[in-house]
C-alpha cells in the first residue's frame, strides 16, 4: 500500500480588488482555508453573511413578511457566530496573551454582550410588542458583534489582516514549511 503523496503548502494568491491605487490587493483563500481551525472558518462565513443580511435588512421596509425571514435567518447566524466564538481559543493577537483566559481573548467580551442583544431584540418584538425595544439591541448587537468585533480582527497580527493585507512573503515565512 502506498503513502498518500504529501502536498506542500504554496502561497498562492488571488485578485481581490483590481481598482487599488497601491496596486493589486490580493486574499489568499488557498492558505486560509488550510491553516484555519472549521471553527475559524464557521465563525468567518457565518459573521460575513449575517453583516451583509444586516445591511439588507436596515435598508428594506420594516415589519415585511421579507423583513421577519431575512431577521430570522440573521439571528440564527448570529446564534451560530457566537457559539463557534466559544471554540476559538488561540488568543493570536501577539503581545495581548497576558489577557488570555484559557484561550479565550478580550474580544470574546463581544459573545455575551452580541447574545444579549440578540435575546433583547427578540423580547422587545415577540412579548413586549414594542419596535423600539426591538430595534435598539438589534442594532447594538450588529454594530458590537459584527461592525466593532469583526473590525478588530484586522489589527495587525490577526489572521484576517495576515490573510487579506500581508504580502505573500511574510505568509510563506509563517506558514513555513507546512505539509499536508
Amino acid at each position: 500500500m502506498q503513502a498518500p503523496a504529501r502536498e506542500r503548502l504554496t502561497v498562492a494568491r488571488y485578485p481581490f480588488d483590481d481598482s487599488d491605487k497601491r496596486g493589486d490587493t490580493y486574499v489568499n483563500w488557498d492558505v486560509f482555508t488550510r491553516l484555519s481551525p472549521p471553527e475559524i472558518q464557521v465563525h468567518w462565513a457565518t459573521a460575513a453573511i449575517a453583516f451583509i443580511l444586516g445591511l439588507i435588512i436596515f435598508a428594506r421596509p420594516k415589519g415585511t413578511l421579507p423583513h421577519r425571514t431575512l431577521g430570522a435567518f440573521y439571528v440564527s447566524l448570529m446564534l451560530v457566530t457566537c457559539v463557534s466564538a466559544f471554540f476559538i481559543r488561540s488568543g493570536d493577537v501577539a503581545g495581548w496573551e497576558y489577557l488570555s483566559l484559557k484561550g479565550m481573548s478580550w474580544i470574546h467580551l463581544f459573545i455575551p454582550l452580541t447574545l444579549w442583544g440578540l435575546i433583547g431584540g427578540m423580547i422587545g418584538i415577540f412579548i413586549l410588542k414594542d419596535r423600539k425595544r426591538h430595534r435598539g439591541p438589534l442594532i447594538g448587537s450588529f454594530l458590537g458583534g459584527l461592525v466593532i468585533a469583526g473590525g478588530f480582527t484586522f489589527l495587525p497580527n490577526r489572521r484576517m489582516h495576515l490573510f487579506l493585507f500581508e504580502e505573500p512573503e511574510r505568509i510563506q515565512q509563517m506558514v513555513g514549511n507546512l505539509v499536508f
